[in-house]
């Protein structure tokens, strides 16, 4: 990949930045961190850096910029990133960081934990928001995404509104796992326990105020399994 310094810095400060804040910088923090004194000079080189999709821009979002680390690893970037010093000199942060290995999970939307609400599993592409998780936490980072929790009808398995939960894409599940449902017809997706019981499905929240939902198998689609909560103290 024939990338200048200043690009390749450019993305060594993304993914420094990201790390810090869970979201992407402004054009602005970029020059700045940079040393590029014009936002026209910024956005050329983030221009260049879209077209070989090392990046993923959404002109529409504030922030609306992430890495493409599926391409990063493909091109042999995605180490060189997360162990390159930071931008902003920070050498001390960056020696601990490049003892561990990390990666990072997309996160596409909120899932209900209560009634059904529409939200999209598949395209990671359009993922806003990025978590950084240690590979020592996971034996397979491979199809791992992330979902906003909303709503209560889980606290009994601990998870609760808010909460970011991590799942595995896979579109089968053992009878009791925790999976984000995909409901057919009413094209929106659930967060609840899974049971395969002869032609039908049956939702089984963690909460005794919220009901069971039941519905025919070729009806409900597993998304994916809940393997990790995360939730944010403050």
């Amino acid at each position: 990949m024939n990338l200048s310094k200043r690009q390749k810095s450019i993305l060594v400060f993304i993914a420094d930045y990201v790390k810090d804040h869970n979201y992407p910088p402004t054009i602005r923090e970029i020059g700045t961190a940079c040393e590029i004194s014009s936002t026209s000079v910024v956005k050329y080189n983030l221009s260049k850096l879209e077209r070989d999709e090392l990046i993923v821009r959404h002109k529409e979002v504030s922030r609306g910029l992430s890495l493409n680390w599926s391409r990063l690893q493909a091109v042999g970037l995605a180490n060189e990133l997360a162990n390159a010093p930071a931008a902003n000199g920070n050498a001390n942060r960056n020696r601990d960081r490049s003892s561990r290995q990390f990666f990072q999970v997309p996160v596409l939307g909120r899932i209900a934990a209560g009634e059904p609400i529409q939200v999209e599993t598949a395209d990671r592409s359009a993922a806003d928001e990025w978590l950084e998780l240690n590979e020592s936490l996971f034996r397979n980072p491979a199809g791992l995404f992330a979902l906003r929790v909303q709503g209560e009808s889980m606290i009994d398995a601990s998870v609760l509104d808010g909460d970011i939960v991590i799942l595995r894409h896979q579109e089968r599940a053992e009878n009791g796992e925790m999976v984000a449902a995909w409901i057919d017809g009413q094209n929106e997706t659930t967060l609840k326990h899974f049971y395969l019981e002869g032609d039908q499905v049956r939702l089984r929240p963690a909460n005794p105020t919220y009901p069971e939902m039941f519905l025919p198998a070729k009806q409900v689609s597993v998304q994916g399994k809940v393997v990790s909560v995360i939730r944010q103290l403050e």
